[in-house]
């Protein structure tokens, strides 16, 4: 039902805590860069963004301390929203980019923003930006696609329910049986001091943490693939635990090592109603 503000869910709840410790930096930002070939309609486009934000909840939604000190999310049914616009110039494409990217104050919605760097004529450069406690990797995808069916003027079906739901849901969750077994056997499994992954790098780790990050592309040979296709049906398992499992015995090779702990990401949407 309607309420004044709302719970946060486990992982807004954490995203909270970091950005305070962060003290409003960027390292939650979720940005993303699409490329437009041809003509552009900045109106048709602005419109899309407002439908997407009357949409979605989260694309409205701030958070804040309720009186116990505890976040909280309120969800607003209007927020201000320009689709920012900006030509090239004299600056690089990455350069553009990196100047869009700023820190968000939570207690603002939107936590959302957006806009169109003109390269050419027929070339334009789509920023958007967000911040981590309203979006995840999957949420990109799904604005991404949305976002292109407003654009194109087709009708979306209207969603069932909002992340609000999901938030309220889970701390009911956390009061029931089926939660407290699972936090039991996670409180046992990860009792004592946890272990420091210790690997013989080659530059000692910085007094403070960076959040700058790299990924490196690769592809396999055949003959290698279909062995991790075979090794994976053989156990009955996914391709991504038999390549977690190589993952972490690699890391125990290296670091001497025999309890590994890693980080592995999750689209954390255990139901079908979840998935949009």
């Amino acid at each position: 039902e309607k309420q004044e503000t709302y719970p946060v869910s486990s992982a807004q709840k954490r995203i909270y805590v970091l950005q305070q410790l962060e003290d409003g930096g960027t390292g939650y930002n979720m940005p993303a860069v699409l490329e437009l070939e041809g003509k552009l309609n900045p109106e048709r486009m602005d419109r899309a963004f407002k439908e997407l934000i009357k949409r979605h909840e989260s694309l409205r939604t701030a958070f804040e301390q309720d009186a116990g000190g505890d976040p909280v999310q309120r969800i607003h049914d209007e927020v201000p929203f320009t689709l920012q616009t900006t030509a090239l110039g004299a600056r690089t494409e990455e350069e553009a980019a990196a100047a869009f990217i700023k820190p968000f104050d939570l207690s603002q919605a939107p936590l959302f923003r957006a806009q169109i760097v003109k390269v050419s004529d027929e070339r334009h450069l789509l920023l958007v930006d967000m911040n981590h406690i309203i979006s995840d990797g999957v949420s990109v995808n799904i604005l991404i696609r949305e976002f292109s069916e407003l654009y194109n003027n087709r009708k979306l079906p209207a969603l069932r329910i909002q992340y609000k739901d999901y938030a309220v849901w889970q701390e009911g969750f956390k009061t029931g049986d089926a939660y407290k077994t699972q936090e039991a056997y996670w409180l046992k499994q990860l009792e004592g001091e946890l272990p420091v992954l210790d690997l013989p790098a080659d530059h000692t780790r910085p007094p403070v943490r960076s959040f700058a990050g790299d990924k490196v592309s690769f592809t396999l040979d055949q003959e290698v693939a279909s062995g991790l296709h075979k090794l994976a049906r053989e156990n009955g398992s996914t391709l991504y635990m038999v390549l977690l499992a190589a993952y972490t015995a690699f890391l125990s090779r290296l670091s001497g090592q025999e309890d590994i702990i890693v980080g592995s990401p999750i689209a954390g949407r255990p139901h079908k109603d979840l998935e949009p």
